[in-house]
């Protein structure tokens, strides 16, 4: 299997500005880009989204073939669909350890 991690974290936060601000103010990220409901704060290797939304935990990116094929396999395996809306496209599985990830290809 030649999956593999991406550069993208993403978490959420009921006000994304604030969150950012902190990042900023107290960790010396800067702010990339902002929408009304995401903030990016792209480094030089690793990037930090911070979407409008209640708190799921951190987000990992997992790239791999084929997203629905594995999704079918990991559901298959006791893993969890917290988030699918594949216009966007976004596919959050929580695994049984309790990790988040975003499949993407």
């Amino acid at each position: 299997m030649a999956n593999r991690f991406g550069t993208d974290i993403l978490i959420q936060a009921l006000d994304p500005e604030v969150a950012a601000a902190f990042y900023a103010e107290q960790l010396g990220f800067e702010i990339t880009g902002a929408t009304p409901n995401m903030i990016s704060i792209h480094g030089n290797h690793l990037n930090l989204f911070i979407e409008r939304g209640p708190a799921l935990g951190p987000v990992f990116e997992v790239t791999v073939a084929n997203v629905e094929e594995t999704k079918l396999r990991l559901v298959a395996q006791g893993c969890k669909i917290v988030k699918d809306e594949p216009d966007f496209p976004r596919c959050y599985v929580q695994d049984p350890f309790g990790l988040i990830y975003n499949l993407t290809t």
